[in-house]
């Protein structure tokens, strides 16, 4: 059934398997669904919402399993503004995360490496595909430091939050990076709006310096954004932001439609069979 933003329902998440994965000692709830090849799928603030529900089926329908890891808030919830807003707060204090600026990767990029070698040995194929958004934006870039790892999509990565030119990977993380995408002839591919406010133009500079054309950046006109998502996104985030899910346009012709096609395309042609 498709999405009323204007309708605050939850989403009971019914078509998805809960599973508890323990990796390097750390227990964590993943929601699974599909088949095929694997595609970790890290949801924005203020959690797996209704929308990112959303994009992991089409994902799952594009043929792959989609494995969505429980990191904050609470799963399947519309995001409401005040309660989000308190989620982004306490994610922000956690160890798991670093959300400032000069502190490198979060820790919780080696649990999720071990999900994507967990994922690969579940599902077989050539590899896995890693999809970040928001908070979690540069976690699918840390990944690429895993073998599996063969497809990070980068949906407006916004950490570090108190530096517009800083990306969430140190010099050394970043230079492994690109050797490892040189070496494999892999890319990055990155999505943003013109007008992002946490996430803007100085990221994206910093990310093509570091990577080189390895990085692919495509960046919206914020005309093509959904302009009513939901109250986390309209009053907290406030401008527009969620490429894939709050501020996707689900109608033929859409530049968000055209954003996601690309990212479907893109697992296929990096994860299909040889």
């Amino acid at each position: 059934m498709p999405i009323d933003d204007n309708a605050p329902q939850d989403d009971a998440l019914q078509d998805f398997e809960p599973r508890m994965y323990t990796l390097d000692g750390i227990a964590k709830r993943v929601l699974v669904a599909g088949a095929g090849p694997a595609v970790i799928v890290m949801a924005e603030m203020p959690g797996i919402s209704p929308h990112v529900a959303r994009f992991a089926r089409w994902v799952r329908d594009a043929g792959f399993t989609v494995y969505i890891p429980s990191l904050f808030g609470t799963d399947g919830a519309f995001p409401q503004a005040e309660a989000g807003l308190a989620i982004m707060r306490r994610a922000c204090v956690s160890a798991e995360f670093h959300a400032l600026a000069g502190k490198g990767a979060s820790p919780v990029t080696a649990w999720l490496r071990a999900l994507a070698r967990q994922a690969m040995d579940e599902c077989g194929g050539p590899g896995v595909g890693a999809i970040g958004m928001c908070f979690t934006g540069n976690f699918a870039l840390s990944m690429m430091l895993e073998p599996v790892m063969l497809a990070p999509v980068l949906a407006q990565p916004s950490l570090p939050l108190d530096d517009p030119a800083g990306v969430e990977s140190s010099a050394a993380e970043l230079a492994a990076v690109r050797a490892r995408l040189e070496r494999d002839d892999l890319t990055v591919l990155a999505y943003r709006f013109e007008g992002d406010r946490h996430c803007r133009a100085e990221r994206f500079a910093a990310y093509q310096a570091a990577l080189g054309q390895r990085f692919i950046a495509r960046v919206l006109p914020d005309a093509a954004a959904n302009p009513e998502p939901p109250p986390f996104f309209k009053h907290v985030v406030g401008s527009p932001h969620s490429v894939l899910t709050a501020h996707l346009i689900d109608a033929t012709g859409e530049p968000t439609i055209a954003a996601r096609d690309e990212v479907l395309a893109f697992l296929r042609r990096r994860l299909a069979e040889a």
